[in-house]
C-alpha cells in the first residue's frame, strides 16, 4: 500500500502531539510542525518514529504569518513528495473579559486559529485536487458551538473555523477530498492541569461523563476520519466532550 503522508500542526505538545503519534501507529509518514518549542517537536518526532511511522520530518513556522503558514504546505509536500492528510490542530488562547480584550489578543487568536487553517487548507486542496484525494481535519472546540465566558476571540475562530469546514467541505467533496472538524470539550492537557481545583471540579460538574477527555481520545477520533473507512462522513462537526455538548 502507499504510504499517506499527513501534516499535523501544532504537534509538538497536547492534542496535536498525540493525533501525530496515532498517525505514526497507523503507518503515515508524519510532519511534526512547531511554532517555538523545537526541543518539544524533537522529541514528539523521535516517538513517532519508535511508534512504526515510516518517515517523520520537523517544520517551523508561524501561522500567525500568511507566507509561513503557505509556505508549511509546500516545504511539506517538496520533502515528503505530496499530502494526503491535513489536520488544522495548531491554536493559542489570550483570554478575557470583552471590554478588557486587547486588540492584539484578537488579532492573533484569529489569525493562528483561524486565518492559519485558510491558508494552509487552500495550499493541500491544491494539491489533493490534482490527486482527487484528501483528508482535511480542522480541530475546533465546543466553545466555537457553546461559547466561552472570557474567550469571545477564542469562541469566534473556532465558530469560523466550523463554518468553513463546512463551505470547503462542499467545494471539495466530488473531487474526493472529505473536511470534517472535531470540537473538543475539556481534555487533559497542560493547560486543563493547570486550573485551580475550585474551577476544574465547576467543569466537572457540567459534564455528564464526570471526567475530562483524554488527547488520545481525540487522537482516535481525528484518525478514524483520516482513513478510508470515513470517505462518505464530510462537512460535519464532530464533538468529542464526554456529553457536554447538547444536540
Amino acid at each position: 500500500m502507499e504510504v499517506k503522508r499527513a501534516l499535523v500542526t501544532g504537534s509538538s505538545r497536547g492534542i496535536g502531539r498525540s493525533i501525530a503519534l496515532e498517525l505514526a501507529r497507523r503507518g503515515y509518514a508524519v510532519a511534526i510542525h512547531y511554532g517555538r518549542r523545537k526541543e518539544l517537536a524533537l522529541e514528539v518526532a523521535e516517538e513517532a518514529a519508535a511508534e512504526g511511522a515510516p518517515r517523520v520530518e520537523v517544520f517551523a513556522a508561524d501561522l500567525s504569518d500568511q507566507d509561513q503558514a503557505k509556505g508549511l504546505v509546500a516545504a511539506v509536500i517538496e520533502a515528503f513528495g505530496g499530502l494526503e492528510v491535513l489536520v488544522n490542530n495548531a491554536g493559542i488562547t489570550r483570554d478575557g473579559l470583552l471590554v478588557r480584550l486587547k486588540d492584539e489578543d484578537w488579532s492573533q487568536v484569529i489569525a493562528t486559529n483561524l486565518n492559519a487553517a485558510f491558508f494552509t487548507t487552500r495550499e493541500a486542496i491544491k494539491h489533493m485536487m490534482r490527486k482527487k484525494y484528501g483528508r482535511v481535519i480542522n480541530v475546533a472546540s465546543v466553545s466555537g458551538l457553546l461559547g466561552t465566558p472570557g474567550q469571545a476571540n477564542y469562541a469566534a475562530a473556532k465558530a469560523g473555523l466550523i463554518g468553513f469546514t463546512k463551505s470547503v467541505a462542499k467545494e471539495y467533496a466530488a473531487r474526493g477530498i472529505t473536511v470534517n472538524a472535531v470540537a473538543p470539550g475539556f481534555i487533559e492537557t497542560d493547560m486543563t492541569a493547570n486550573l485551580p481545583e475550585t474551577l476544574r471540579e465547576s467543569y466537572l460538574a457540567q459534564i455528564p461523563a464526570a471526567r475530562f477527555g483524554k488527547p488520545e481520545e481525540v487522537a482516535k477520533l481525528v484518525s478514524f476520519l483520516a482513513s478510508d473507512d470515513a470517505a462518505y462522513i464530510n462537512g460535519q462537526t464532530i464533538c468529542i466532550d464526554g456529553g457536554l455538548t447538547p444536540h
